[in-house]
């Protein structure tokens, strides 16, 4: 990781209007809650560990590290922040702005994933270097760039329902983009963990070309009887805020399902 020099170690208030972001962040979900809390703290004990920028113009600095405790800081009405001025070239700044957030524990796993892409990419650093300095084993790493390959449906949906690395891997196992997405949709109704997800699609891998169409058939089946079932109680719940008393009735058979309606005359 960049060093910060002893005469780098002096800080600074500079006016948060001419700090600019950081182009390599690696995160992009800021959770509300937190900032507000952290914002809290800010007003109540100020900024304990300073922002590190560098200067980029007479007016200008690039944020380095610490974006949160900025925007938290802009959150509570400050107009300055502490800041430690680094002296560092383009690439210096990427890696050392990239190795800082990846070393928070609170990054998800596909921002952390796409940290590591840039710090690649833009750090000019190998796998090996990066592992060295992110203290992840090489192995980790390429699991993490693995999972870039799903897609952002995808991604979306398994940070929404908080589903972990280890879920996004077990299904890429699955190359189908389709079952893919049919098997995702399943492992979050059913919030399975992580053993029940690889279980449960080491199963559907099992079955054969027919097997599969034919449980993606039902569970067309069962989503059209799931929207028929809901547009039926949304009828009857309409009627009912109209002031009739309608009523509702499902009865099951092994040959069919029955939905009886009753409104009164």
């Amino acid at each position: 990781m960049l060093l910060i020099r002893k005469q780098q170690r002096r800080i600074t208030d500079i006016p948060i209007v001419q700090i600019r972001p950081c182009k390599t962040q690696a995160r992009t979900n800021y959770s509300p809650d937190n900032l507000r809390e952290l914002s809290y703290s800010i007003k109540q004990n100020g900024i304990i560990q300073p922002i590190i920028v560098r200067k980029i113009s007479a007016s200008e600095y690039e944020l380095i590290a610490g974006e949160r405790r900025l925007r938290a800081a802009a959150m509570c009405g400050k107009t300055k922040v502490p800041c430690i001025i680094i002296s560092c070239s383009d690439s210096e700044a990427e890696v050392y702005s990239l190795v800082e957030n990846l070393q928070r524990a609170d990054l998800n796993c596909f921002e952390e994933a796409r940290g590591i892409d840039n710090l690649l990419a833009f750090g000019e650093l190998s796998e090996k270097e990066t592992s060295r300095r992110i203290v992840k084993t090489k192995s980790a790493l390429e699991n993490k760039l693995r999972i870039l390959a799903l897609t952002e449906e995808e991604k979306a949906l398994i940070i929404k329902a908080r589903l972990t690395e280890r879920h996004a891997l077990a299904l890429l196992r699955i190359t189908d983009a389709l079952e893919r997405r049919m098997i995702l949709s399943e492992i979050i109704e059913y919030n399975m963990n992580v053993s029940q997800s690889e279980k449960y699609i080491e199963s559907y891998l099992q079955l054969s070309q027919d097997e599969k169409k034919q449980r993606q058939k039902n569970k067309a089946i069962i989503k059209d009887k799931r929207i028929f079932e809901n547009t039926i109680n949304h009828a009857v719940g309409s009627m009912r805020s109209f002031g009739i008393s309608a009523t509702s009735k499902q009865t099951e058979s092994d040959t069919y399902i029955e939905y009886t309606v009753r409104i009164p005359k």
